[in-house]
């Protein structure tokens, strides 16, 4: 588990992969096996799941706690805050999302601050919870599921269901298909140009499903990338043994920036793929 540069005999190579390796569970032969699917697409992360499920239960926790203690006469520094998060959620979608939904206000909520959870858990020295790991017998522990792109896909995949659903919801089946091979070249509707009406209809059909298909892709890549690009950056910090610390501190005072930034990102991008699929026109 250690690595050059203090952390024992360990290579730097075999300590980076051991730190980007899951804990995987994958069924082999009708039977169960641990850390042995590689190259099996039905592996289950379940370091990932475990860490999504923790962090989302404590957001959910935390501001239920803050709703059943909610005081209108004499307000908590705790509530204050829950409301300055909530407020500032409310602020954005209002400026964003155009239609009428009483879910897209709960589900930014949700999206900002389980995300930034997720995304926190990067500032966490590297060896301190799989090293914890270790002594109860867990050979892998990834502990930022936002590393995973199986958690950014699976999260950027409800999304891409939902602006099915809003689109279908507000413009109706047929509105679906007209934007899927309507637009962006009108194909003629008389005429001798009807002849290529079904190239033009294919044509639209390609691109926009292009850009459908690209709405969820780009969601959970760029996410994925960021938190990634981050957390091999504090790998590699680690490796440098007696000079972890100092230098961990001043990466993770820049990189709560973007911790912070990419669950914004996520949420607001979500909120305008849920508005354009809302609007009528």
């Amino acid at each position: 588990m250690a690595a050059e540069g203090g952390h024992g005999p360990q290579s730097s190579g075999d300590y980076i992969a051991h730190h980007l390796q899951n804990l995987q569970v994958c069924k082999v032969d009708g039977a169960w096996v641990w850390n042995e699917c590689a190259g099996n697409p039905m592996a289950i992360n379940v370091d990932s799941m475990f860490f999504s499920v923790l962090l989302g239960l404590i957001f959910a926790w935390i501001f239920g706690r803050a709703a059943k203690n909610f005081s209108k006469d004499k307000p908590g520094k705790f509530q204050i805050a829950i409301e300055g998060v909530i407020g500032f959620i409310d602020a954005s979608v209002k400026d964003t999302f155009h239609g009428k939904s009483s879910l897209i206000a709960p589900l930014g909520l949700t999206i900002f601050v389980w995300v930034f959870f997720m995304n926190l858990m990067d500032l966490i020295p590297v060896d301190w919870l799989p090293e914890v790991g270790l002594m109860l017998g867990v050979p892998y522990l990834k502990v930022v599921p936002t590393t995973d792109v199986n958690i950014t896909f699976g999260m950027s995949i409800a999304v891409f269901f939902l602006i099915i659903f809003y689109t279908i919801k507000n413009k109706g089946i047929g509105g679906f298909i007209g934007e899927l091979t309507l637009h962006p070249i009108a194909p003629p509707t008389k005429g001798a140009g009807l002849i290529a009406a079904p190239f033009i209809i294919a044509f639209n059909f390609i691109l926009e499903s292009v850009a459908l298909l690209a709405k969820p892709l780009s969601l959970s890549l760029r996410l994925f990338g960021n938190m990634f690009a981050g957390e091999l950056i504090f790998i590699l910090i680690a490796i440098l043994g007696i000079w972890q610390l100092p230098l961990h501190f001043a990466w993770a005072v820049f990189h709560i920036l973007i911790v912070t930034l990419q669950a914004f990102i996520f949420m607001m991008l979500t909120i305008v793929y849920l508005s354009l699929a809302s609007e009528k026109h």
